[in-house]
């Protein structure tokens, strides 16, 4: 069985392109196929959602892979860099977030279509669907890894200005493994998914 569910998600980066950075707000509206029909998994999936946009894209800095002196700057300021194979346009950010996010919920949650919008778009919605051409996405990349990653980069080696941040690299740090959950703290939220799923059963 399946169900259908919906959401808007916002959150706000630095986009590098042009030899310059700039701050940009994205929508991302989304739209799911429930694909397990335990609620736990449900909102396991979601909270992975919430998480990689709100802690790991949020305040990053959307750069491409090929601007090596500019990540080298960006990484001895101890910076959160999402590296992509194209400058970071709306378009790019939509193909990588519906492989990403689909990557991370593991079946549990199907993402099937992706509309993106920023303020530096005028608004404009960019539409991605799975089943699209992705382009420069074809090549491995952390975008098809399960993991809260956002870029393959080693650490850097040299003197530290400021830490902003420690990478986590494993869902069960965070409680949001697929295991059952027997702790008596909370995932992260209490939210619950409701869902209504179709009478036709797939076969």
């Amino acid at each position: 069985m399946t169900a259908r569910i919906k959401r808007v998600f916002t959150f706000q980066s630095g986009a590098y392109f042009n030899s310059a950075m700039y701050m940009n707000l994205y929508t991302v509206d989304i739209n799911f196929l429930v694909e397990t029909e335990s609620i736990i998994e449900q909102n396991i999936a979601l909270e992975r959602i919430k998480y990689f946009l709100s802690e790991c894209l949020e305040h990053s800095i959307l750069i491409h892979d090929v601007e090596t002196a500019q990540i080298k700057k960006y990484q001895e300021a101890e910076l959160k860099l999402c590296t992509l194979p194209e400058e970071p346009y709306d378009q790019i950010i939509g193909i990588m977030l519906i492989l990403k996010l689909n990557a991370i919920t593991e079946n549990k949650l199907t993402i099937n279509e992706i509309a993106i919008t920023s303020r530096l778009s005028d608004e404009i919605y960019c539409i991605h669907s799975v089943d699209e051409n992705i382009g420069p996405f074809t090549e491995s990349g952390w975008w098809h890894d399960n993991s809260p990653k956002i870029n393959t980069l080693k650490a850097n080696k040299t003197k530290k200005i400021v830490k902003l941040v420690k990478p986590i690299n494993d869902w069960d740090e965070l409680d949001l493994g697929w295991g059952i959950i027997k702790k008596e703290k909370s995932i992260g939220s209490s939210e619950v998914v409701f869902a209504t799923f179709d009478s036709k059963t797939d076969k």
